[in-house]
């Protein structure tokens, strides 16, 4: 029993952009990209051959450019945050990111303090404590079971009051100022993944329509050529 062994004797594809060797499917041809994406790349490179190859990574840094370029004309300048969609697109990786861990993890001491003091300081147990607190000292200077350190009208605990307003406020707003903080980040990734999200299926409507209407071209073509055959044998027939 003779075995055969199949050996393909097609060379092969180079990417006609880097002019590296492509691996199996590591490559596609130019005439097989949306038409708005290879009128990029030939502009950019006009000796291009209508059927090349081009590598994978290649096509994701054109696209990426064409993408920039497509932002820009329709919103001028491009932000940080465009250039980081466009820089994730260009290198497939993922946006999405825990932003709350990052934060937690770059908190100092002092913030850290000044979100548990603003939390303890808007909760009922601060409210119900304090309440606890104030009646004691007023009960304690009434009747005089001290001596009355802070008898009527109590000057010493306005003094006390006073201090904690005084420094509970600033810890407040710095624990407010915190949450801004991340408010603005959360709104910064979410921008991100939003416009990543918008760009994708941009691509994906354009490149679904590219190929049905490569079908429908060979479709036509089909047609044709069994309208062909039919005219051949209707004449030889007569």
């Amino acid at each position: 029993m003779r075995t055969h062994h199949h050996r393909s004797d097609t060379p092969p594809h180079v990417c006609a952009l880097t002019g590296h060797v492509l691996a199996p499917r590591g490559g596609i041809r130019l005439d097989m990209i949306r038409p708005a994406l290879a009128d990029h790349i030939r502009a950019l490179h006009p000796d291009i051959a209508a059927d090349a190859y081009i590598s994978r990574a290649a096509l994701a840094k054109e696209r990426a450019a064409f993408i920039a370029a497509t932002l820009q004309a329709e919103r001028g300048d491009l932000s940080r945050l465009d250039h980081d969609v466009i820089d994730s697109l260009a290198a497939n990786d993922i946006l999405t990111e825990n932003i709350e861990e990052a934060i937690q993890s770059e908190r100092t001491f002092g913030e850290r303090a000044a979100d548990v003091i603003a939390s303890f300081g808007g909760s009922w147990t601060f409210i119900i404590s304090f309440m606890v607190f104030i009646s004691v000292w007023m009960a304690l200077n009434v009747a005089g079971a001290l001596g009355a350190f802070d008898p009527y009208p109590f000057i010493l605990l306005n003094l006390v009051l006073s201090c904690i307003a005084a420094l509970q406020a600033p810890v407040i707003m710095m624990s407010q100022k915190r949450q801004e903080a991340k408010d603005r980040l959360r709104s910064e990734n979410d921008y991100r993944i939003n416009l990543k999200a918008e760009l994708e299926i941009r691509h994906l409507h354009e490149k679904i329509d590219h190929m049905l209407t490569r079908q429908w071209e060979r479709l036509a073509e089909i047609q044709a050529i069994q309208i062909e055959l039919m005219e051949d044998l209707a004449q030889r027939r007569r």
